[in-house]
């Protein structure tokens, strides 16, 4: 009680704040204008706007000053850093919060996971908000480390931290009115629900919605996306490394339902947060696409705190936290300084901030058994095979029909066009499961790409140009326990640990960045052309996602959520 009557002798201007920023531009994106005041500060939070005295004085001469920025959904083991490495990559470039799914810590180790992220992630110049795995595993189609109940969700449900559930990947179960899904939904009562509903339209994605689902992140055309906001939904317009819907849907933007959209990246690699920049990005290159600068900021904002009830979060006035950002050019937003609870954490892209002490790792997680037989393929009929096709900058893939390459009674990789074997191997519990089909846009023409991060239940994925160097993947990855590798004749070319659940380095940012450069250089050196080749590895077995996927438990047709054959 005291502290706040302290804070209100300062509001009232009889005391002077701790810290006052004077001569700033504010960008306000409570009332959507821009306008020259100072900022009083006290102890981590905004006390009020105009005339103060400040002990300490900061002189923006000038300068934009906004909020801090808000990433609305984000897997932070696809940076494939800690949660303190990952702050060390996103607060020089702006954001001060993140609405975290820990869906692959879940789907690799269950309820332990989402602890040790919610411990690892304390005391950081970025707050991480929880939301609780809906979908481990995300279908019955693939073999996950764990697998997590409405009941489990309710142990945890209550944490200040944890902001709702998240992306209920199974769709279908929840328009269906599946008990198991709509549990879920009842275990976050009072709290958000996000979707993940890539192409629902009509009839089913009413019944989605009415369900209690509140928000989208999967839209990938105008019209889908349209109907889901006419719908209610929150649209979380997403622009990661692989993923990059935000060109195509900000036309979509009026100044009548930006209000409801967010900003999210979803999943993206360490090198891009810190050379492409975090949301940051989002908002240049909306600014860029013609969004008004205080409509980007707003998104990027309040927007984010007030979908997801992030209290005192996304704006600058009394009560709220004083976590700003300071730039010169409002039409291209280049972060000077980061500002977290009135402290100084990020300054001309140095990082600032103190870490913590180290969280200790989760237990080990490489459990195979597999022989190398079971990579063959004997050939059962004169038929032809589908083929996974890779779609650039997208996780949908298409199915299509190509006659095999067969030597001596089996099915082969075909590198000249561009056919190569895909292997899925079920690492938690030694179940002896072996996925093996087809893919094409890698256009490896030799070697072998193997990884532990495959999204989502994160067995191991290798794709390759012949059984030799995929088995030479694999068993790198074991002795790595976890990690990505690119493999060339019985050597390896490159590679990246990962021991934390096999999805996350336990090295410094500098170190990941490094690593997955040369990663990225020997597979171009293989052949392969794509801008970010491990990523799209690892989406290849999401069975959620259509048109065509890749489990240890065989070829999915994600379209229909059903099991297939590789012959047709």
């Amino acid at each position: 009680m005291r502290n706040l009557q302290q804070k209100l002798a300062i509001a009232r201007g009889e005391q002077p704040a701790e810290l006052l920023f004077k001569n700033a531009h504010l960008v306000n994106v409570l009332s959507g204008e821009i306008h020259r005041t100072h900022v009083a500060v006290e102890d981590g939070r905004v006390v009020g706007l105009g005339d103060y005295e400040g002990r300490t004085v900061v002189d923006l001469a000038g300068a934009y000053l906004a909020p801090s920025l808000i990433d609305g959904h984000f897997h932070v083991e696809s940076s494939m850093l800690t949660a303190a490495e990952f702050a060390r990559a996103v607060v020089p470039h702006g954001t001060g919060a993140v609405v975290i799914d820990p869906h692959e810590y879940a789907n690799v180790l269950g309820l332990e996971g989402v602890r040790y992220i919610l411990e690892s992630s304390k005391h950081l110049p970025v707050d991480f908000f929880i939301m609780l795995p809906s979908c481990v595993p995300a279908t019955h189609l693939e073999t996950a480390g764990a697998r997590l109940t409405a009941d489990d969700l309710k142990l945890m449900i209550a944490d200040e931290r944890i902001a709702g559930i998240a992306e209920l990947m199974n769709y279908p179960g929840v328009y269906l009115g599946m008990d198991s899904e709509l549990a879920k939904i009842a275990a976050g009562k009072g709290k958000n629900i996000d979707g993940h509903a890539p192409g629902l339209r009509g009839k089913n994605l009413n019944a989605y919605v009415l369900a209690g689902v509140r928000s989208d992140h999967e839209s990938t055309e105008v019209a889908e996306a349209q109907e889901k906001l006419r719908l209610g939904m929150q649209l979380l317009l997403r622009e990661g490394s692989t993923e990059r819907n935000l060109a195509h849907l900000l036309p979509l933007i009026n100044p009548h339902n930006a209000v409801n959209c967010c900003f999210a990246t979803d999943d993206k690699l360490a090198g891009d947060l810190v050379s492409e920049g975090h949301i940051d990005h989002a908002v240049r290159k909306s600014i860029q696409l013609g969004l008004p600068p205080v409509t980007a900021l707003q998104i990027a904002t309040i927007n984010t705190a007030r979908h997801y009830r992030l209290r005192n979060y996304g704006a600058i006035a009394p009560r709220y936290w004083a976590d700003f950002i300071v730039f010169d050019d409002l039409n291209n937003l280049a972060v000077r300084q980061t500002w977290k609870k009135g402290v100084l954490v990020a300054e001309n892209g140095k990082y600032l901030a103190r870490h913590p002490a180290i969280v200790p790792l989760p237990r080990s997680t490489m459990n195979l058994r597999y022989q190398p037989a079971d990579l063959q393929v004997p050939v059962t009929g004169p038929g032809k095979i589908r083929v996974i096709e890779i779609v650039p900058n997208q996780i949908v893939t298409k199915e299509v029909i190509a006659p095999p390459k067969v030597t001596d009674g089996q099915v082969v990789a075909d590198a000249q066009r561009d056919i190569l074997k895909l292997v899925v191997i079920e690492r938690h519990r030694a179940t002896g499961n072996v996925g093996v089909g087809f893919v094409r846009g890698f256009k490896l023409q030799r070697g072998a790409l193997g990884s532990t991060v495959a999204h989502d239940a994160h067995n191991v994925v290798v794709v390759g140009t012949n059984d030799a160097d995929i088995l030479c993947a694999i068993r790198e990855l074991e002795r790595l326990q976890g990690g990505q590798v690119a493999v060339v004749a019985g050597e390896v070319k490159a590679e990246l640990g990962l021991p934390v659940a096999g999805l996350v380095s336990d090295q410094p940012l500098d170190e990941v960045i490094s690593r997955i450069a040369g990663l990225n250089a020997a597979a171009q050196a293989l052949g392969c052309d794509l801008e970010a080749p491990f990523m799209t590895l690892s989406f290849l077995s999401l069975s959620p996602i259509p048109e065509l996927k890749l489990t240890d438990q065989g070829l999915i047709d994600a379209v229909h959520l059903r099991k297939t054959s590789l012959f047709v």
